[in-house]
C-alpha cells in the first residue's frame, strides 16, 4: 500500500459500527452453516478482521469458541465493549506475518485480506491460514477480485448521513489490481460542533480462480463461490470456502 497511516481509526470504526453492519449480518447464516461441524465439535474458531465484532457476536451467539482478531486497534476497541467477555480472545494480529493460533475454523467477512500491500502478501496470508487449520477444519473468507474493480472504476463518489455520523468516499483505480477510497467521516463533538477526519484506504485485487490451487498445495479442498450461503455478494467480493484435508 502507498501509505503508513493506520486505517479505520476511532472516527471511522465508529462510522464503519453504526452504519455498515449490514454485510456482516447477511454472510452469517451462510457462514454457521458451513461452521455447523465445528460448532457440534466444540472445535475453536478464529475471526480474521473481526473488526467492531458484528459477525463475532453472530458467532458467539450460535455458541462457537471464538478468537477475534483484527489489525486495527480502534476497531478492536468498539469490539472489546460489544463481545470482550463473550469470546475466548481478542487480539491485534496483522496479516502476514504474525503468528495464528490453529483452529478449527477460520473466518473473516469485510475482504480484510485485500487490504495487505500486495498479491504476495495476500499468498503468505492464506498459507498462513492453511497451516493454522486443523485437520477437518472450516476455512471461510471473502475477498476483493479484479472485477471488484472493473465494476466501479468510474462509480462517482458515495455519500451517506446517518443520526449521528455522515461519510463521503471518493474512489479511484491508479491500477487495474489497485482499487482506492479516499474516506472522511463527520462525527458529533460533545458541544455539539462537529469532527471531521480522513483516511487513504488501498485495496489490492487478485485473480481469485488461482486460490483454490496455491490452497491445495497447503492441503486445503476450496472453491470459490458468489458467497457464502444465500447473500448477494456485491459484484467483485468473492467467497473462499474450503476444508483442510485430514
Amino acid at each position: 500500500m502507498g501509505t503508513s497511516e493506520p486505517i479505520y481509526r476511532t472516527d471511522l470504526a465508529l462510522v464503519h459500527h453504526r452504519g455498515f453492519g449490514f454485510h456482516a449480518a447477511a454472510c452469517a447464516p451462510g457462514i454457521l452453516e458451513l461452521l455447523a461441524p465445528v460448532r457440534d465439535r466444540r472445535g475453536l474458531v478464529l475471526e480474521l478482521g473481526c473488526g467492531t465484532g458484528l459477525l463475532t457476536k453472530e458467532l458467539v451467539a450460535a455458541g462457537h469458541r471464538v478468537i477475534a482478531t483484527d489489525a486495527s486497534p480502534a476497531m478492536l476497541a468498539v469490539a472489546r465493549e460489544l463481545v470482550g467477555d463473550q469470546v475466548e480472545g481478542l487480539r491485534q494480529v496483522a496479516l502476514p506475518h504474525d503468528l495464528l493460533p490453529r483452529a478449527d475454523g477460520i473466518v473473516a467477512v469485510g475482504h480484510p485480506l485485500s487490504y495487505l500491500p500486495d498479491a504476495q502478501a495476500i499468498d503468505q496470508a492464506l498459507v498462513a491460514m492453511a497451516t493454522a487449520l486443523r485437520p477437518g477444519g472450516v476455512l471461510a473468507v471473502d475477498i476483493c477480485d479484479l472485477e471488484w474493480g472493473r465494476a466501479r472504476r468510474d462509480a462517482p463518489p458515495y455519500a451517506q448521513v446517518g443520526p449521528d455520523w455522515a461519510i463521503i468516499t471518493k474512489f479511484s483505480m491508479p491500477a487495474a489490481d489497485l482499487f482506492v477510497r479516499d474516506i472522511t467521516t463527520f462525527l458529533p463533538n460533545a458541544d455539539g460542533t462537529w469532527r471531521r477526519d480522513s483516511e487513504h484506504h488501498e485495496n489490492v485485487l487478485v485473480d481469485t480462480s488461482l486460490i483454490p490451487a496455491l490452497l491445495r498445495q497447503h492441503g486445503v479442498d476450496a472453491e470459490v463461490r458468489a458467497s457464502f450461503g444465500t447473500e448477494t455478494n456485491p459484484p467483485g467480493l468473492q467467497a473462499i470456502v474450503g476444508r483442510k484435508l485430514s
